[in-house]
C-alpha cells in the first residue's frame, strides 16, 4: 500500500474516534453520517489489513496497531496543518491527498507533464488539481520560469508539509507492516563518500541479518542533493562529514567519531620515494581532490595556501574514491582524501600515504536526521548498530 493512497478524512475521522471512543461523535465532529463513518473506519482496516478497533457495546477502542497509526496521523496531520492554516483554514477540509499528490508531483518536477506521467493521470487533471487548491489559497502555487514551472513560496511552504505528512504516513505502513510479521520494508540512507566504503557496508550486513524483510536503498550524490530529500522525506537519514554550523535549522547532526585527512599517491609517484617530500614540488603536481564547498575541499585548500605559493595548475574535482584511485596510477597525481575511506588501498599498496601535515585536518563524521523525527523501530535498529560500532563518544 502505498501512504499517499490514504484518504486524508478518514485519518481525521480515525484521530477522533481514537479519541472519543464513539463513532457517534466522530461523525458530528468531522460532519459526516455515521454509516459514512462506519465504512471510513472499515476502509482504513482493509487498506492496513488488520484491525484498528475492539468494538463492543462500550464503544470502539483502538487496538495497539490502531494506536500506532494514530500517532504517526497526528504527526502527519500537524505537519500538514501547520501550513494549511498559514495559507487558508478551510484547506484542512478541502486538501485532499489526490490534490497534494498533484501539488507534489509539480513541485519536483517543475513541470505539468512531468508531473501527470509520474502520477500515470492526465495532464488536466493536474492543472485542475493544482486550480483548486489556488482557488481556496486566493494565490498562485506556481511561477512560470525560462526553465519551467517553479512553485511559489505558497507552493513550497505546502508542497513541503505535504511530503512530509506522506513521509509520517510511509512510516506509519512500516510500523504496522512490521509489527504484523508481513510484507517488505524500506529504508533509504544517503550515503557521503565516507560512509559508503566505511560505514555503510559492514552496517548493512549486519543489520539484514537480523533484518531479512526489509531493504535499503543508498542514495548517492552531493551534500547539497542529499540534504534536501533528508528534509523532504525522502531519505531517512544521512551519513558522511557534519557541517560546522549546520546550514539549516530543520536537522539535528549526531558525531560518531572524528576522521583524518591524508595526502596520497600511487606507488611508481617520484614522492612516495623520498623520506621527506618536497612541500613546493607538491603543490606543482596535478591533484585528484573533492569538489568545491565540501570539508576535504576546504582543508586541502587551506594546506595548500599554507604552502605559500599560487597552487597546483591542474586540478581534477571528484567525490569518487576509485577515479581518484585510477588516475594516482594513471599519472603523476596526489590525492587528498579520508585516511579510513582509503585504508584498504593503503594497506594492500595500491595508495602510498605522504608524509604531509594537513593542520586542522579532522572532520566530525555522524548522521544527519531531521528535526523532531520520531524513527520506526526498523529505522531505530540500524542507528543503534552505527552507534555501536563507530561511535566514538
Amino acid at each position: 500500500m502505498d501512504a499517499t493512497e490514504l484518504n486524508l478524512r478518514h485519518l481525521r475521522l480515525l484521530l477522533v474516534v481514537v479519541e472519543t471512543g464513539s463513532v457517534t461523535q466522530a461523525s458530528l465532529a468531522c460532519n459526516i453520517s455515521q454509516p459514512a463513518a462506519t465504512q471510513a473506519l472499515r476502509k482504513l482496516e482493509e487498506k492496513f489489513g488488520t484491525a484498528l478497533f475492539d468494538r463492543n457495546r462500550n464503544g470502539l477502542f483502538a487496538t495497539p496497531l490502531g494506536t500506532l497509526l494514530a500517532a504517526r496521523a497526528r504527526r502527519a496531520l500537524d505537519l500538514l496543518d501547520s501550513a494549511t492554516t498559514t495559507l487558508a483554514p478551510r484547506l484542512t477540509l478541502t486538501a485532499t491527498t489526490a490534490k497534494l499528490r498533484a501539488l507534489v508531483a509539480v513541485a519536483q518536477a517543475e513541470n505539468f507533464s512531468i508531473a501527470a506521467r509520474r502520477l500515470g493521470i492526465a495532464q488536466p487533471t493536474v492543472h485542475r488539481a493544482i486550480s483548486q487548491l489556488e482557488g481556496e489559497i486566493g494565490r498562485a502555487l506556481f511561477k512560470r520560469t525560462q526553465y519551467g514551472t517553479a512553485p511559489t513560496r505558497a507552493g513550497q511552504l505546502l508542497a513541503g508539509a505535504a511530503q512530509l505528512a506522506f513521509a509520517e504516513l510511509a512510516q506509519a505502513r512500516m510500523e504496522l507492516a512490521d509489527a504484523m510479521g508481513r510484507g517488505t520494508m524500506h529504508l533509504t540512507v544517503g550515503g557521503l563518500p565516507l560512509s559508503r566504503s566505511y560505514i555503510l557496508p559492514s552496517t548493512i550486513a549486519k543489520y539484514q541479518a537480523t533484518h531479512p524483510r526489509v531493504s535499503v536503498k543508498v542514495l548517492e550524490g552531493p551534500y547539497e542533493t542529499l540534504l534536501a530529500g533528508l528534509r523532504r522525506g525522502e531519505i531517512d537519514f544521512l551519513f558522511g562529514a557534519l557541517r560546522e554550523p549546520p546550514p539549516v535549522d530543520d536537522i539535528e547532526q549526531t558525531h560518531l567519531f572524528d576522521d583524518e585527512l591524508v595526502i596520497v599517491s600511487g606507488p611508481d609517484h617520484p614522492l612516495a620515494r623520498q623520506s621527506t617530500p618536497d612541500l613546493v614540488e607538491a603543490a606543482t603536481c596535478h591533484w585528484v581532490v573533492g569538489i568545491p564547498g565540501t570539508p576535504v575541499r576546504d582543508h586541502f585548500d587551506a594546506f595548500i595556501a599554507a604552502i605559500g605559493t599560487d597552487g597546483p595548475p591542474h586540478l581534477v574535482e571528484t567525490s569518487s574514491m576509485i577515479l581518484m584511485r585510477e588516475l594516482l596510477h594513471a599519472g603523476s597525481y596526489l590525492g587528498c582524501i579520508s585516511r579510513r575511506q582509503v585504508e584498504a588501498e593503503i594497506r594492500s599498496g595500491l595508495m602510498v600515504p605522504l608524509p604531509f601535515r594537513l593542520e586542522e585536518g579532522r572532520r566530525r563524521i555522524g548522521v544527519t536526521t531531521r528535526a523532531n523525527w520520531q524513527p520506526t523501530r526498523t529505522q531505530a535498529d540500524f542507528l543503534t548498530i552505527v552507534r555501536a560500532d563507530f561511535s566514538e563518544g
